[in-house]
């Protein structure tokens, strides 16, 4: 990110897509090319996706880094989805390309800075 232009962060549904299966994934990251963030909401995950054992998650999480693309996935309450998820969530407390927060301001504050 150039420090003289504001950031370059979308959210998945402004791009018009979702994150539903492992298809979906490379979709997002050849949409996202040239952000500086993005941003994906509960609403844009399946039920598969926070199913830790499902791997999409895993998955997921592996491109993004791969291709170092900075995601905030915005979850109001990470215990909903389990404790493993929850642990998930807070491993990636400090994680420098993915991060989970409680709202969409936490998202763009931590993908502008």
């Amino acid at each position: 990110m150039n420090p003289d232009e504001a950031p370059r962060i979308q959210t998945v549904r402004e791009l018009g897509l979702s994150l539903r299966g492992l298809d979906d994934i490379h979709t997002l990251i050849g949409a996202a090319y040239g952000l500086d963030g993005l941003i994906l909401t509960e609403a844009d995950l399946s039920p598969e996706f926070l199913d830790l054992k499902t791997g999409l998650a895993g998955e997921a999480f592996q491109k993004f880094t791969n291709y170092r693309l900075r995601v905030a996935l915005v979850l109001p309450d990470f215990t909903a989805h389990g404790e493993r998820f929850a642990e998930l969530a807070h491993e990636h407390s400090f994680h420098p390309l993915i991060r989970f927060v409680h709202n969409e301001e936490e998202a763009w504050a931590w993908l502008s800075s």
